[in-house]
Parts: structure tokens; sequence; C-alpha cells
């Protein structure tokens, strides 16, 4: 409850940000903090799992390991840090600043680093 706590004061930190989901490697939601206006589909497992999909794709481009992905649409930017075994998935409005969207990386991957254990033990 805390770590949702902590994730909603995120949220309230960048305009347009809608959603923060921490998923496993086939898009469960571990964790996961939301606005109202976060849209409904962009947080289901199927949705998360293909960011975590295409994430594993670009490892296989020769560019070495993909850390991070920015995906923009027409009313929504989809950003994604890897922390394997976790996926850290923001959602956001396309006209949030994607830099403070970034900058929340580390205070995201101590929350990944809490998470990792869980799923490394089961």
């Amino acid at each position: 409850q805390e770590l949702k706590k902590h994730l909603i004061q995120l949220i309230s930190r960048v305009p347009g940000l809608q959603a923060i989901v921490f998923t496993d490697r086939d898009g469960v939601p571990l964790i996961k903090a939301t606005t109202d206006s976060a849209p409904e589909h962009a947080l289901r497992p199927g949705f998360l799992a293909t960011v975590g999909m295409a994430m594993s794709q670009g490892n296989k481009l020769g560019l070495g390991k993909c850390n991070k992905m920015v995906s923009s649409y027409s009313n929504y930017q989809v950003v994604s840090f890897n922390r394997h075994p976790v996926t850290i998935t923001l959602v956001a409005s396309s006209s949030a600043n994607t830099g403070m969207i970034l900058n929340l990386e580390e205070e995201l991957n101590a929350v990944s680093q809490t998470l990792r254990s869980v799923v490394e033990a089961s």
C-alpha cells in the first residue's frame, strides 16, 4: 500500500502522466497506480505483455540491450523501462513532457529492486 501511495505521488508530479505499472516478464501486473483518466486498454495484461515483447525484440537489433523504449501515439505515449525480470510501463497523454517522465527512472528503479526479489522467488 505504501508503494502505491509513492507511485501516486510520482504521477502527480508529472502533468499528463496517467499510470505507472510494474509487471513481470509475462505482463502480469505486480503493482500499479493510475489516475481516473488512464486508458483501460493500456492497463490490460495483453497490452503490457506486448510492451515487454517489443523491448525483447529491440534487444535483437544488435545495438546492445534495450533499456528503455518510448512509443508515441496520437492520444498517448508509453514509456517503458526494462529492469529484467520487471518491466516498468508509464502511460501518459501525448502532450505530457517525455523528459519529465524519463527523469522518474531512478526513483522507479528503487521500486523495481523491491519487486525483483518477489518475481525471482516465484
